[in-house]
């Protein structure tokens, strides 16, 4: 059942003052700091804007899918089957700015959507949150980390191959180069690689 723009989306301004008595039950209380966080970065906004090329926007656009994505990650999940876990949360709702969740399914059809444009354009706004962050701190130096991580998949999924996987040996796997700032622990950018390249490739 397909439900309007006006049933799924909600504003949520007032921070909640949690009450023990109060039915509603969540068990992501935390969740409350990142609410005045995400407002006064904007977060929502500004993915929104890393998509406003397109002309179609779905009710569950992919703004909403990446945002949620980071929720996920902040909750400490890594599957997207792990979504169930916190479908009818209602501190979720008030952080995503919604009445209703996306379903795996949903989740999965945008993110196979997603196209390089709008991909870029996400990278280039992580960026620019973490350079917001590095001139609020107002290092006197900076160290810049290049490292890369191997990620095994199963199967034949696009852009693996076979190459160096001490724990999974023969297995097809990703070989991204990370780089992070080494004063803050923060992912500055990330090169997506497949799993035969040298340690040096892209960097």
């Amino acid at each position: 059942m397909k439900s309007s723009k006006a049933e799924i989306e909600a504003k949520f301004h007032k921070i909640p003052v949690l009450q023990f008595e109060d039915q509603t039950l969540t068990s992501f209380s935390g969740l409350l700091i990142f609410q005045s966080l995400f407002r006064q970065m904007r977060v929502k906004k500004r993915l929104r804007k890393c998509f406003d090329h397109l002309k179609v926007t779905p009710i569950f656009g992919r703004h909403l899918v990446g945002m949620l994505l980071i929720v996920h990650m902040i909750l400490g999940f890594r599957r997207l089957r792990e979504v169930d876990y916190y479908q009818d949360d209602p501190l979720v709702f008030r952080l995503m700015g919604l009445r209703k969740l996306p379903d795996v399914s949903t989740i999965s059809r945008a993110l196979s959507r997603m196209e390089k444009e709008g991909v870029e354009k996400v990278r280039s706004l992580v960026s620019s949150l973490v350079i917001e962050g590095l001139r609020r701190e107002g290092l006197p130096r900076l160290t810049l980390d290049f490292d890369g991580s191997v990620i095994s998949t199963k199967g034949h999924a696009e852009g693996t191959a076979v190459g160096f996987n001490k724990s999974k040996k023969g297995a097809r796997s990703y070989y991204p180069l990370f780089c992070t700032v080494a004063q803050t622990a923060q992912f500055f950018d990330v090169y997506h690689r497949p799993g035969n390249v040298h340690d040096s490739n892209g960097a």
